[in-house]
This record gives C-alpha cells, sequence and structure tokens, in this order.
C-alpha cells in the first residue's frame, strides 16, 4: 500500500507540474487547438495535456517497479508507445485516419500476444466459453474501437479526465479488493496522473490533453477491463458499466451517424453532451451532470461485482432504461433550444 500511495502521488503531482508548464507559451509542447466550426470552445487552446499524463504514468510506473516489480509492463508499454507515437503526430501533423487506424489494429494485436483477451464471456450471471478465434476477434475489436471512442468523447472541458478519475479508480480499487498488486497499482496511477491535469482543464480548461492523451487512455481502458476480466477481477460487463458514459454515447451516436450514411471520419458535433453543451447548460454544468452519472456507475460497479445473476440483469437492465430516457430528454431539450434560436 505503501508503495502504491508514492507512485500514486508522484503520478499527480508529475502530472500536474507538466500539465502547468505545457500552459505556458514559452513551452516546447505548447500546442495550440485552434477552434473550427466543430469545437464547442471558442479561444485556440493548448492540447499538449496529454503528454503530460503519459510522462506522469511512465515516470510512476517505473519507480514503483523498483521497489515492487510488477508483471505484464512489456506488451502495456510496447502498445502505448504504438498508440501515443501514432496520435503525437496526429496532433502535429494531422495524419490520415487510415494510417492512425492500422497503428490501433497493431497495438490491439500487441495486446492480444500480451494474454489481454476476452478468455469466456461473463454477462449478467452467464459464462460463455468460446474459441480462442472468437474471444480474439472481440478483444482487438473493443480495444480499437475504446481508442477511437475515447478520443471521440474528448470534446468538452473536464470530461475525458474526469472519466479517467473516476473509471480507473473504480477499476483500482476492484483492483484492491481482489488483492491483485499489479492491477490495483497501475490503475490507481493512471487515475492520479489523470487526476493531476484535470486541475488544469476542469471548465474553464486551460489546456487539453489532445490525441496523446485521449488515445492512450482508450488503450488502457480496453487493456485493463480484458486484463482484470481474464484473472478473474470482475465479469467483463463491469467494465463496460464503469465505462458506460462514454461507451453508450460514443456507441448510439455512431449508429446513428452510420443509419444517415454520414462520413464516420469526420468531425461532427453530435454526440449527447456535446448537444446538452449547445442547448445552454454549458461546460461545467454538463460536465458535472456526467459525473455524478460517472459516480453512479462506479457504486452500481463496486456493488454489482459479485452478486447474483438476477440482480446483475436488473442494474445491466437499469442503466440501459437510464441511458435511453437520458439521450432522449437530451435531444428534445436539443430541438427545443433549437427551434427557440430560430424563432
Amino acid at each position: 500500500m505503501a508503495v502504491s500511495l508514492i507512485g500514486a502521488i508522484l503520478g499527480f503531482v508529475l502530472s500536474a507540474w507538466l500539465t502547468w508548464r505545457f500552459c505556458d507559451p514559452a513551452s516546447r509542447f505548447h500546442i495550440l487547438d485552434h477552434p473550427n466550426e466543430r469545437s464547442l470552445h471558442a479561444r485556440s487552446t493548448p492540447r499538449s495535456g496529454g503528454l503530460a499524463i503519459l510522462i506522469a504514468i511512465i515516470v510512476s510506473v517505473a519507480t514503483v517497479s523498483l521497489f515492487h516489480p510488477l508483471q505484464e509492463l512489456a506488451t502495456i508499454t510496447a502498445s502505448v508507445f504504438m498508440v501515443a507515437g501514432v496520435s503525437f503526430l496526429d496532433d502535429r501533423y494531422s495524419i490520415s485516419p487510415g494510417y492512425r487506424i492500422v497503428a490501433h489494429t497493431l497495438a490491439a494485436a500487441v495486446i492480444l500476444y500480451g494474454g489481454f483477451y476476452l478468455q469466456k464471456l461473463e454477462v449478467l450471471g452467464i459464462s460463455w466459453q468460446w474459441s480462442y478465434v472468437m474471444g480474439a476477434a472481440v478483444s482487438v475489436l473493443y480495444t480499437v474501437w475504446m481508442i477511437n471512442l475515447y478520443n471521440f468523447m474528448d470534446g468538452m472541458d473536464g470530461f475525458a479526465g474526469g472519466m479517467a478519475v473516476f473509471g480507473f479508480g473504480t477499476l483500482a480499487v476492484m483492483g484492491w479488493m481482489a488483492g491483485h498488486d499489479a492491477f490495483f497499482i497501475i490503475s490507481l496511477i493512471v487515475a492520479a496522473a489523470s487526476a493531476g491535469f484535470l486541475v488544469f482543464n476542469f471548465p474553464p480548461a486551460r489546456i487539453f490533453m489532445g490525441d496523446i492523451g485521449s488515445s492512450t487512455l482508450g488503450l488502457l481502458a480496453a487493456t485493463l477491463s480484458l486484463w482484470g476480466s481474464r484473472d478473474g477481477i470482475f465479469p467483463f460487463w463491469i467494465a463496460v458499466l464503469v465505462f458506460s458514459p462514454f461507451i453508450a454515447d460514443a456507441t448510439v451516436t455512431l449508429l446513428r451517424r452510420l443509419m444517415r450514411r454520414e462520413k464516420l471520419w469526420q468531425a461532427h458535433k453530435t454526440h449527447y453532451y456535446q448537444k446538452l453543451v449547445q442547448a445552454g447548460w454549458g461546460h461545467r454544468k454538463t460536465v458535472l451532470l456526467e459525473y455524478a452519472i460517472m459516480l453512479g456507475c462506479a457504486m452500481t460497479a463496486l456493488w454489482g461485482v459479485h452478486t447474483s445473476g438476477k440482480l446483475q440483469t436488473a442494474l445491466f437492465a437499469g442503466w440501459g432504461l437510464f441511458y435511453f430516457v437520458f439521450f432522449v430528454w437530451i435531444s428534445r431539450l436539443a430541438a427545443r433550444h433549437h427551434k427557440t434560436g430560430i424563432l
């Protein structure tokens, strides 16, 4: 516990300090994100906060490893560098979506090679055994989707950072409850480093995390979900629930855009959180509402991780109904706001 707390404190302090430094226009990593018709922000803002998170995680995990050897780091580190590398290039030079997807798929393959895949699907108290090919295919698709959806959802002050604090913090608690030291320590460090960044990203944000931060956190969310499921820390659906504030919005929005035959790689402002901001709620009020939902998901996950199948079914159905009602409410609110604006 002492070693894990040292790692978490180091991750928070280093991330906060680096984020503060990157806010300075004199920093060589002061890379500006200029607003456009698809942005929710109105002024140019640095987008290099993700680099601060990444450096803090690497340094903290390396420091902890000196005192408490951590397993499973080689493949995770390799995949993180692959995703972070292509994301950094995209932040600087805006590379083609095709190259990004190839890099994301290769990173997912590295994770698969390291043994991180769904060996069985545990949903609602039922366990389905399946072949390696099926488990590998689902795991790669899930990893690639998590990398990209986390990037899609990083469009509002304090949102992606807050999801990381709540999401990885919840995973850390479950790792501690299961007595899984490596999982607990890594999850805790990621949450702490994200919290250090959030100090400067909470509305009104002084800095964004950029692709290097959002894509890397998406990769880590997928990897830890698969890791926790593989080692019996929690059933897979629990990890999906923990990150459902992102998964539900991004997935439903993707399906809506597919039905409208839109180009999926083009930027847009049709996510539900974006609609809520544009409907007059603003960044701070919207993100605080999302934090309440994240907290509810976290508490439900911690309570339901070892419950019976019937209760898991009720919890799953309850959150599904909540998101349905929540999204319908936002759509109607946005339509009313749009109509009022026209009139």
